[in-house]
């Protein structure tokens, strides 16, 4: 499908159907199957090396016609070889990380990550003996002072799930590679609109699609797209451990995937606006939108991005927590929720200085972790404004 356009647009639109083959229908049907049947006992038989190779409708764990719709469309949207989708984005992280290691073997995790990720390697990986060693996001080329003989992976994410820190992705995977290890690296913020990662040297690619790609707040997803040679290491894992999307979530990240491109363009431009304003709000210490000047990494965003999507960050001066719920709890637009990535917005407190260990927080910073979704942009700020100003002890309006 590569051939129809270079414009992701045109790619989301389109990618992963087939009206002829569908009877004139738009969208790629709902497949729910668990029993395939074969014509013939040599059919049948075959169908074991046939489970693990893409589009090979064997038995419902495998995947259906409209599951590789949806790996089909990730996969040209993000250049990759292929895609498996799962039932969720931490599915998707244990599966590309064990993929690749096993007891003795040592992965390097950025410390801005995602917390159940780092809870997955504290707990889950530690007790299958793999040893994980945290490293400062900004680390770029340093990197390679890390790499011990058995280590076999290089975890990024790109910003940083709290701090919004963007990693030297390139020079990573320059490291990486000079020392035999893989590069996984968690895109979902950027999507496969903003960030293009194996063009950077990744070779394994996480999405939760529980968020901008779904995009609605109601479906539980997760993807991995890959390089040619972690196509079968991932898939293998992938049935090995019995993960599968249903059928009917799967059809709705693909429908979701359609307006990704306009949803996003969007809620970018409305972030940043809303970015700008809380810079010149006195109650504001930092913000923290790869966008931005002063955001850690703003460069290398600047170099390798082609865009920003609508999540971020930002500190409140000389509060305590009565303060930040005086703050965050009268919020009529806002919701206090987790995930992101939706048409609605979104604030929560943070607190990166509990999980942090490669590197700090400064204790006197309080983070807010703000997503912003659909709403009109001056709705939003009169939210916040009154929000300041209950912090201020002015009262709501």
């Amino acid at each position: 499908m590569s051939d129809l356009s270079e414009h992701d647009e045109t790619l989301a639109t389109r990618a992963g159907r087939n009206p002829p083959q569908n009877h004139g229908v738009v969208n790629p049907p709902v497949y729910r199957a668990s029993t395939i049947l074969f014509p013939t006992i040599e059919s049948f038989e075959s169908r074991v090396a046939d489970r693990l190779q893409p589009g090979k409708v064997v038995y419902g764990l495998c995947g259906t016609p409209t599951t590789f719709a949806l790996e089909e469309a990730m996969t040209t949207l993000e250049g990759g070889y292929g895609c498996v989708v799962l039932p969720s984005g931490m599915a998707a992280v244990a599966m590309a990380i064990l993929a690749f290691v096993r007891s003795g073997d040592h992965l390097l995790m950025v410390d801005a990550a995602y917390e159940p990720t780092r809870m997955f390697c504290d707990d889950m990986l530690t007790g299958l003996g793999v040893e994980t060693t945290y490293y400062d996001p900004l680390i770029g080329e340093g990197i390679e002072a890390l790499i011990r003989p058995n280590t076999r992976v290089v975890y990024l994410e790109s910003p940083g799930s709290l701090t919004f820190e963007v990693q030297d992705v390139p020079a990573i995977a320059r490291a990486a590679h000079a020392g035999g290890l893989k590069v996984l690296m968690d895109n979902t913020w950027a999507t496969p609109l903003y960030f293009k990662p194996f063009e950077h040297g990744v070779d394994v690619c996480i999405h939760a699609g529980t968020k901008y790609i779904s995009g609605h707040s109601d479906i539980m997803s997760g993807l991995i797209t890959m390089t040619e040679p972690c196509y079968q290491p991932v898939r293998r894992t992938v049935f090995g451990f019995g993960q599968c999307a249903g059928p009917d979530d799967t059809y709705t990240v693909l429908r979701g995937l359609r307006t990704l491109p306009t949803r996003l363009k969007q809620q970018s431009l409305q972030a940043l606006e809303v970015a700008r304003w809380l810079k010149d709000r006195p109650e504001v210490g930092r913000v923290l939108h790869p966008a931005l000047p002063d955001c850690p990494g703003h460069d290398l965003w600047r170099r390798d991005y082609l865009g920003a999507s609508s999540l971020f960050g930002f500190t409140l001066r000389n509060v305590d927590r009565v303060a930040v719920a005086r703050f965050l709890d009268g919020m009529r637009l806002f919701g206090i929720g987790a995930s992101w990535g939706g048409f609605e917005s979104l604030l929560i407190p943070a607190y990166p200085g509990q999980l942090r260990t490669a590197t700090t927080w400064p204790d006197d910073e309080f983070l807010v972790r703000i997503h912003v979704g659909l709403e009109h942009t001056d709705d939003l700020i009169a939210d916040l404004e009154q929000g300041f100003k209950r912090i201020d002890n002015l009262g709501p309006e």
